[in-house]
C-alpha cells in the first residue's frame, strides 16, 4: 500500500510511533529505502526528534535532565511543520534532523522535495493521548505503533548508555528513559496498524 501512495497521488504523511528503544528510525529507513527502489524521490523520512528544544532552553528551564519527555519537544513547531508539508505547494521543505552524535538539533538539515508523496514521520510521542499533542492527530493519513515488549526495551535503553554506570545510569534510565517508555506504551491512542517483531529479534 505505501508503494503504491508513494507512486501518486496527493502528499501522505505515515505517522510511526512507538516506545524508546522500538526501532522506529530502523523501521522507517527500511520502508523507505524498498519504497525508493520502486518509486525514486517520492519518499522521505522524518523524525520528530528534530523538534527537540535546545538544552540552552531546557537547562533555562530546568529540564535538562529530562530530555526526551514530551514536555522537552517543540510539538507547536512539529504541527506547524507538518501543516506545511501537508500543503504540498510545490515548494521544497526545510525539515531540522537531530544529531545523536552532539545531541543537538540541526535546523534545515534535510529537505523534503516537492515530489515527494509519502512522508515517513517516526517519534515517541506521535500518538500519545494528551492534550499537547493530539491536534497533531488530523494530520496524520495512516498511523502505525511499534509493540514492543517492556523487558526488551529495557535492555535495549541500558545497552544505549553502555558508556555510563553507576548512579549516572540508574538516574538516566530510572528518572527518564523507563518512565517515558512506560508512557508511550500506556498512553498512546489506537492505530491503523500494529507491527509486532518476532521474539528472538532484538
Amino acid at each position: 500500500m505505501a508503494g503504491e501512495i508513494a507512486a501518486d497521488g496527493p502528499r501522505r504523511i505515515v505517522a510511526i510511533a512507538g516506545p524508546p528503544g522500538a526501532g522506529k528510525s530502523t523501521l522507517a529507513d527500511w520502508l523507505a529505502a524498498r519504497i525508493d527502489a520502486a518509486h525514486r524521490g517520492r519518499v522521505a523520512v522524518m523524525g520528530m526528534d528534530g523538534f527537540h528544544f535546545d538544552d540552552r532552553v531546557l537547562l533555562a528551564r530546568g529540564d535538562r535532565p529530562r530530555k526526551g519527555a514530551p514536555h522537552t519537544f517543540d510539538v507547536d513547531g512539529l504541527a506547524a511543520m507538518l501543516a506545511r508539508i501537508a500543503a504540498d505547494d510545490g515548494r521544497p521543505v526545510a525539515v531540522p534532523v537531530f544529531d545523536r552524535g552532539i545531541e543537538i538539533a540541526r535546523a534545515g538539515a534535510a529537505i523534503i522535495e516537492p515530489g515527494v508523496r509519502l512522508v515517513l514521520l517516526e517519534g515517541n510521542y506521535l500518538l500519545l493521548d494528551d492534550p499537547a499533542w493530539r491536534p497533531l492527530a488530523p494530520m496524520f493519513d495512516f498511523t502505525v505503533m511499534i509493540a514492543v515488549a517492556e523487558a526488551t526495551l529495557r535492555r535495549r535503553l541500558a545497552e544505549r548508555w553502555a558508556s555510563l554506570s553507576g548512579d549516572a545510569l540508574t538516574e538516566k534510565l530510572e528518572g527518564n528513559d523507563f518512565p517515558n517508555m512506560r508512557l508511550v506504551l500506556h498512553r498512546s491512542r489506537p492505530v491503523d496498524f500494529t507491527v509486532t517483531p518476532e521474539p528472538g529479534e532484538r
